[in-house]
């Protein structure tokens, strides 16, 4: 009977440092608030501009930052001239983003829109404070480089910072060397520092720590024009304002309070024309509103350059209601 006693007891003890196990691997923290995270972030960079220094530029705009040694009288970032320091403020999760780029060179060809993909070279750092024998220390430790690009980026799909600072830069142009490799030149190139709000935030990624601010060194060589909606129009030339930017407002986890109005929906159904397969809500599909018919009855479809400044039943000229089209 004392046996039993004693295995009964000895089963309830193990259940129980089971259990309680259990229940701590199974807890969770939450993810830190966004704009707490954020004085955080920038204050990072920002020691991270104050304290480094561009060491060097090459001709194919390679750009070497290096920490400023104790007692160096190098300029920093910050201070720096060559490439003045620019930023975009960028409003999500609640919180106006500060995003520091440089311009290293804006290059000659066409900007993307920040729903476009983009073929470029890169290479990432991610900063963190190290505490070494009691001291803290920021550092910048590099995560990953891509010096000979193989594919397209959706800046739909990458980090958030991506989609912020490209349609900053503008592609160049490229010739086949004979040999399997191209070469390019006139690209656009820079740096952009990065808030984890606007990378990975809570999520470590690979060799990424968690609300790591990241600094990527970046060359735009091409661009790819997309349509998401399907009508038969580039999503860019949905951009109805023109500012390189598009967003649909919808998530109120990323919108918290969504503007008024969204400058690139022409029908103010909170849906943008680049989502929108009815831009003008007339109950006809933007695609089969395309095309038009000229003074000789000849049917033509919109170059998207030249549109006839026909207004419709509705008062809108972005696209035309099919009264319109005769």
């Amino acid at each position: 009977m004392n046996k039993i006693k004693f295995y009964f007891i000895l089963s309830m003890l193990t259940l129980a440092l089971f259990s309680c196990s259990k229940d701590k691997e199974d807890e969770v923290t939450p993810p830190r608030e966004y704009s707490v995270q954020y004085a955080t972030d920038i204050k990072d960079i920002e020691e991270y501009l104050n304290t480094y220094y561009i060491e060097s530029v090459s001709s194919d705009f390679d750009i070497k930052i290096t920490k400023i040694p104790e007692g160096g009288n190098q300029v920093s970032v910050m201070k720096q001239t060559t490439y003045p320091l620019k930023f975009r403020e960028v409003d999500l999760h609640g919180v106006k983003y500060k995003v520091y780029y440089l311009l290293l060179n804006e290059g000659k060809g066409q900007s993307p829109c920040n729903v476009d993909d983009v073929f470029t070279a890169y290479k990432g750092d991610y900063l963190q404070q190290v505490t070494t024998d009691g001291v803290t220390k920021l550092t910048a430790t590099e995560f990953e480089r891509s010096e000979t690009p193989q594919q397209f980026f959706q800046l739909t799909s990458v980090i958030r910072g991506w989609s912020e600072i490209f349609p900053k830069f503008k592609t160049g142009t490229y010739v086949s060397n004979g040999d399997g490799t191209i070469s390019y030149k006139d690209f656009g190139a820079g740096v952009m520092f990065l808030p984890s709000g606007l990378a990975y935030f809570s999520s470590s990624s690979g060799t990424i720590p968690s609300y790591a601010p990241l600094v990527f060194s970046v060359k735009l060589y091409e661009l790819k024009r997309v349509d998401h909606d399907g009508d038969g129009i580039p999503s860019y030339l949905e951009d109805l304002n023109g500012d390189g930017y598009m967003y649909s407002f919808t998530n109120t986890t990323l919108y918290p309070t969504p503007p008024a109005s969204n400058p690139d929906d022409t029908d103010g159904d909170g849906v943008p024309d680049f989502l929108d397969v009815d831009d003008d809500g007339d109950n006809y599909t933007t695609k089969l509103e395309r095309s038009y018919k000229d003074a000789n009855g000849v049917t033509k479809y919109y170059d998207f350059a030249d549109i006839p400044l026909c207004t419709g039943g509705n008062g809108k000229k972005r696209h035309l209601d099919p009264k319109c089209q005769n």
